[in-house]
Order: structure tokens, then C-alpha cells, then sequence
């Protein structure tokens, strides 16, 4: 079956969160956050480093509400359930549908840091993938010097597969990095 004609749930809930399909209009909050959240961000994300507007933002929003529709990348919105606020953004990116598998990247608004939301989020994103996606593997991949990333999926059960050395240079310094692979298998 082809990616695009894949049926499911655009939205799911845990127990303090809406984690959904982006939006268009979603560009003011995730702008917002990214503003909020630069020093944190930067040094791990090389994006957060370029100069963007809210209207550039919300392009992207758009761009990848229109991914998610064609299956390409499934990026994911998370919302605290109570106030509707924007927490994080998050999702399931390099896909490959053969297998099928994916590997889930988030980034977190630095105001709503430290609450267990990303661990939240991403226990459920896991499920989702395995469950509503017939997921074989589910990675994330991580800094190996980003202490907040790996504890993620150190505190979810996903395995260290391998640290793999000089593999990529850091968003801030521009120094040579490691990469850890953290992943869940299910046959």
C-alpha cells in the first residue's frame, strides 16, 4: 500500500497531553516557543541558529501539515490538555515504510521544561508508531553530550544500540560530535 493511502489517528491523548498533526495557524505558538527556548535549543539544533519571523514559521507549519498528509514526515504537535498551551514539538521522521520505522526527534519549550512532558510524549509516541503504525523500529537518535535528550529513551527502555564517532558537528561550535542510537524493536 502506498504511504499516502495509510489510514490513522491524527491525534491522540495521554494522560496531560494533546500530541497532533501540525496546523496552519500553528506558526504564532511554535514561534513563540522557539523564541523562548533559543538558548537551550541552540546548542543542538542547527535550525535554531538561522534568523526566522513568525511568517517563516508559519510556512513551515504549513509545509509539514502537508508532509504529514502525504506521509512523507510525521511531525507532532504536543499541547497541554488542560490549557491548550503549546509544550513541544516532536514527531516521526525518517521514515522508511518497508520496514516500516521511524526515529522521533522532539525539542521542548523551555518554560514548560523539567515536568516530564517529552517523556510523556514520546512513551506515547512509541506506542502510537508500534501500535496505530505497525512500526518494526523506532529510533531516536541524540547528541551524545545532550544529557536531557538521552535520558529520554534511557528512562523509556529503548536500547543503546551503538555511539557512532565523529558523526556529526555541533550546532553551536561547530566541533566534531557523536551520535547515540537509542531504538525499540518489535517483530
Amino acid at each position: 500500500m502506498k504511504p499516502i493511502l495509510i489510514d490513522f489517528p491524527e491525534e491522540f491523548y495521554t494522560e496531560r497531553l494533546v500530541i497532533r498533526k501540525p496546523f496552519p495557524g500553528d506558526g504564532k505558538a511554535v514561534y513563540e516557543a522557539i523564541k523562548a527556548s533559543l538558548n537551550e535549543l541552540k546548542p543542538w539544533m542547527p535550525w535554531a541558529h538561522r534568523e526566522q519571523t513568525e511568517e517563516d514559521v508559519e510556512a513551515n507549519m504549513r509545509e509539514a501539515h502537508a508532509k504529514f498528509l502525504t506521509r512523507e514526515d510525521l511531525r507532532l504537535h504536543i499541547f497541554h490538555k488542560e490549557t491548550g498551551e503549546f509544550i513541544a514539538s516532536s514527531g516521526l521522521h525518517r521514515i522508511n515504510w518497508d520496514v516500516p520505522k521511524f526515529e522521533i526527534g522532539y525539542w521542548v519549550d523551555t518554560r514548560h521544561s523539567g515536568n516530564g512532558y517529552i517523556t510523556e510524549a514520546t512513551e506515547a509516541i512509541t506506542h502510537f508508531a508500534f501500535t496505530h503504525l505497525n512500526a518494526k523500529r523506532v529510533e531516536i537518535r541524540c547528541d551524545s553530550k545532550n544529557v536531557k535528550s538521552r535520558a529520554i529513551p534511557e528512562k523509556l527502555g529503548f536500547s543503546l544500540e551503538g555511539i557512532l564517532k565523529c558523526d556529526s558537528i555541533s550546532a553551536d561550535t561547530k566541533e566534531l560530535r557523536d551520535t547515540c542510537i537509542f531504538a525499540k524493536t518489535q517483530k
